[in-house]
């Protein structure tokens, strides 16, 4: 399992580092980096939401759309992986 959360962590880190760089920003990305502090937007939060689904090939319930949900990589992570939870288990 932890080679699944790391993987998943990464996966994101990258994903906001990405964003990140297409608005010509730099920053230190944690897991618990709050994603408003390393100089994301709201346009970039929905960019980033995008490009998780894309990533990790499902759609983001609407409840779980929320801003607790994208504030750092460790609370996108937690989202990410109960979203996904069903399916590794069948």
């Amino acid at each position: 399992m932890q080679a699944f959360d790391t993987d998943v962590r990464n996966r994101i880190i990258k994903l906001v580092k990405g964003i990140l760089e297409q608005n010509s920003l730099s920053a230190d990305v944690t897991p618990s980096t709050k994603l408003v502090d390393a100089g994301l937007t709201s346009m970039d939060m929905v960019n980033l939401m995008l490009g998780v689904e894309a990533e990790f090939d499902f759609t983001i319930p609407q409840t779980e759309i929320t801003p607790e949900n994208f504030q750092s990589v460790e609370t996108l992570e937690r989202m990410v992986a109960a979203q996904l939870q069903p399916a590794n288990a069948a």
